[in-house]
């Protein structure tokens, strides 16, 4: 994307040589009032687009940094049983990777 050429003071301040045959100068000048008044509405469009993008950004920064800390799962110790004590934690570990993506994907893993 090209940047902004002209700034509505520029627009303003732009004189035109007078030709024999030229444009009727406040034609000239009523219309390029309307380009500055739209210059003008256009920069504090991108300016409050640019707040919100911002405002926005750090909505979603704080939000993945309160669910990142709520999703963090507790580990317990598991008393050594041997190879049951393995079984049951391996279960564990599957029932809840399962909870994870369907929190994660949703309806997509019914599918």
């Amino acid at each position: 994307m090209a940047g902004i050429i002209y700034s509505p003071k520029d627009i303003f301040e732009q004189d035109f040589k007078i030709a024999m045959r030229g444009y009727d100068k406040r034609e000239v000048d009523e219309f390029l009032d309307e380009v500055i008044k739209d210059y003008e509405s256009y920069i504090s469009q991108i300016k409050i687009l640019r707040e919100e993008n911002e405002r926005l950004r750090d909505e979603l920064a704080t939000k993945v940094k309160a669910s990142s800390s709520q999703e963090r799962i507790p580990v317990t110790p598991v008393p050594d049983m041997g190879h049951v004590a393995q079984s049951a934690t391996n279960f564990d570990i599957l029932k809840r990777i399962s909870r994870l993506e369907k929190e994660v994907f949703g309806k997509q893993i019914v599918e």
